[in-house]
């Protein structure tokens, strides 16, 4: 066969000399060398330069001209290096004869090249001759002693069973110990091997419109399985889609919004019912937005939560949605009480008022189990535990050095842990001591950082930056800080903290800064890779605050896995993340395990404070007319190709003439019918002259 059917245009720019016997018009895009792959079972030799983003494909031929140009392949990053993925590796029935892996800055794209062929259920043996083997042909000791034994060559059918594959001696802990020692069998003694890897992993995809074309991006690579052998383990929420709800949904017409609150601060904050804002206007006002109530909001003043100090952070208490605590920068904080018909007149007055820290307060947290327990961190560098209900400073915390960045409680409310600007992570336990009971290297820049419990409160991630201003997550074991992080990322440069929120039920961490256009996704895993990369939500333009509502808010009918609030300039836009299913029918129990209440407090702040612990009991999300897609009845498997003899049936000389003929007369009409001159009156013959 030939791979010459049709073939590709050249990219412009000049040429470069080879050497050899090759070509001198092979095509680059500049002086750098190009790096060349050979596979010599079909001939085929691909060109790539590091740097650059196109891909050559020629064919070896043994006369002249020696190389053919059969496609070139347009990356959409730029390669750092090329690898040939294995033969046994290939997906044969789509016909893919060689796939090619792409380093780029920060993926491994893999670049599959398909024959086109009209049956895609029969292996083309044209295509697949026999390939080496991976058992070597000799020994060590062999080859020193003059053997030169071959490599036994295999085929790729995937009707021959599949061979073991080999394992050096040199690692005898892996093998059992009869085969420790076993010499390997010479040359004549070994039986032909047949492998079917790459088939049996896969299945196969369309041909496409060229006779040897290359596609690239990990969607359209053909073997998932193989892929993931090769690089590694990949999300169940990979294909996460996060869009913007309508705009029936939306609040407009926001004015005097407070676009330059302080570092630590979220911007804004949510619960299920409703939103605060802060303004921008004298004594710290706060606008409070009801969520069951979206659209334009009116020209004239609202009614506003009144401060009386500029706002520094602010958050809903999680068991009272009526109550809202708001620090100051006058190292107070205001605890105010929302009717539950929303804000019908400015509030003055606060509920209660927490005084003890000396400076400006950095933020504030309640308690996830206990209720009126709240913790706050300050300039004067301490950290204060809060009962709320007897409006007293329970608990002081110590040994920070510098400013206080963040604050987080672990899930089972036990632990406290922080991340400081003296490059220091420290986990305390507020009950047992003021002193930090472990502490850790934490990021090297000292522009701002978040702190958040993941994996079931064994693990702590932190997003901050490093030496070189790229902003960067770190994970910890929460039992060992002092190893420091486990693993580490870098993302981008921003001067924007990223804000971390985490889904303890399907383990993603969603990831944005203020005034960013991104939100990254990430799986966090508690072993190797650590953090599984999933599709990002781009938008044009950057918002001002990013708020996830309750998990008990999203629409498991759309397979909805989380829903966010998005402060622009002068809206708030609900942001739904979907993973895409096909039986949306079906209650997806794979993706929604029971949940906790969190809305329910498990114990009293007294009872906290004595030290009892809780815990939130679960529910399920399902709803009641929704059978789970674990429970749904199985599909009869169709059969998904037609076989080759349907279409390639021949028809004989006598039906393809009849079948003409009767097209043509279908498209003539009836030849009896009389013609349209035979009904024209002619001229008398006396008439003539």
């Amino acid at each position: 066969f030939s791979f010459r059917e049709r073939r590709s245009s050249r990219g412009a720019g000049g040429s470069t000399q080879v050497v050899a016997g090759v070509s001198p018009d092979v095509p680059h895009l500049c002086c750098r060398p190009l790096m060349p792959l050979l596979d010599l079972d079909i001939g085929l030799l691909v060109l790539m330069a590091k740097g650059e983003d196109v891909l050559f494909c020629y064919e070896v031929l043994p006369g002249q001209p020696a190389l053919s140009e059969v496609a070139q392949c347009r990356t959409e990053s730029k390669a750092h290096g090329i690898a040939l993925v294995p033969k046994p590796a290939l997906d044969v029935l789509a016909c893919e004869v060689m796939r090619v892996l792409q380093l780029t800055d920060n993926a491994v794209v893999p670049i599959s090249y398909t024959v086109p062929r009209k049956s895609l259920q029969e292996f083309h043996e044209d295509l697949f001759p026999r390939c080496t083997g991976n058992v070597p042909g000799a020994s060590a000791r062999a080859w020193w002693a003059g053997d030169n034994g071959q490599v036994q060559r295999i085929s790729l059918h995937p009707a021959h069973p599949p061979h073991p594959a080999f394992t050096s001696a040199c690692i005898p802990s892996l093998l059992p110990e009869s085969r420790a020692l076993e010499p390997l069998p010479v040359e004549g003694q070994m039986e032909e091997l047949d492998l079917s890897a790459g088939s049996s992993l896969s299945s196969p995809t369309g041909s496409l419109t060229s006779p040897l074309s290359a596609t690239s991006g990990f969607a359209s690579s053909p073997s998932q399985r193989s892929l993931q052998s090769i690089l590694g383990p990949s999300s169940g929420f990979r294909h996460i889609q996060g869009t913007v709800l309508p705009r029936g949904t939306h609040f407009t017409n926001l004015k005097g919004l407070n676009l330059t609150t302080p570092g630590e601060c979220d911007g804004f904050c949510t619960n299920r019912r409703r939103v605060a804002i802060p303004l921008l206007s004298a004594g710290g006002q706060v606008a409070i937005l009801e969520l069951s109530k979206p659209g334009r909001l009116p020209d004239t003043s609202m009614p506003t939560i009144e401060n009386g100090a500029p706002v520094s952070d602010l958050c809903w208490d999680p068991f009272d949605p009526e109550r809202l605590a708001i620090a100051g920068e006058d190292a107070k904080i205001r605890l105010w009480r929302v009717t539950p018909e929303g804000l019908q007149k400015s509030l003055v007055e606060p509920e209660a008022v927490l005084q003890g820290h000396t400076e400006k307060i950095y933020s504030i947290k309640f308690h996830p189990l206990a209720a009126d327990i709240l913790a706050s961190s300050s300039y004067d560098l301490s950290l204060r535990i809060w009962d709320v209900r007897s409006r007293r400073q329970a608990l002081l915390l110590k040994g920070h050095g510098d400013q206080i960045f963040s604050l987080a409680w672990s899930p089972n409310g036990r632990r406290l842990a922080t991340v400081c600007k003296d490059g220091k992570v420290r986990v305390y336990e507020p009950r047992k001591s003021s002193e930090s009971l472990q502490e850790g290297p934490g990021p090297e820049g000292g522009r701002g950082a978040r702190i958040a419990w993941v994996c079931g409160g064994h693990s702590l991630l932190v997003s901050g930056f490093n030496s070189h201003s790229e902003r960067q997550l770190s994970l910890y074991r929460a039992e060992f800080l002092a190893d420091g992080p486990v693993a580490r990322i870098s993302l981008d440069v921003s001067p924007s903290t990223l804000i971390p929120f985490y889904d303890v039920d399907t383990g993603l961490v969603f990831l944005t800064g203020k005034g960013d256009t991104r939100v990254f996704v990430y799986e966090v895993i508690p072993e190797a890779p650590f953090f599984l990369e999933c599709n990002s939500f781009l938008t044009n333009e950057p918002h001002k605050g990013f708020q996830f509502l309750p998990k008990s808010e999203c629409d498991v009918r759309e397979v909805e896995v989380a829903r966010a609030l998005r402060l622009r300039q002068s809206s708030i836009e609900p942001v739904a993340f979907r993973v895409p299913r096909v039986k949306k029918e079906f209650f997806q129990d794979d993706l929604y395990p029971d949940t906790e209440v969190w809305w329910e407090p498990s114990l009293s702040a007294a009872a906290w404070l004595g030290g009892s612990d809780g815990q939130h009991r679960k529910i399920s999300l399902r709803p009641k007319a929704m059978t789970p897609v674990s429970k749904a009845p199985k599909d009869v498997p169709s059969r998904k190709y037609v076989p080759s003899s349907v279409y390639l049936e021949e028809k004989s000389d006598e039906q393809k003439k009849e079948e003409l003929l009767n097209a043509m007369v279908a498209k003539l009409g009836n030849r009896e019918d009389p013609l349209p001159q035979d009904s024209f009156e002619g001229v008398d013959e006396e008439e003539w002259d």
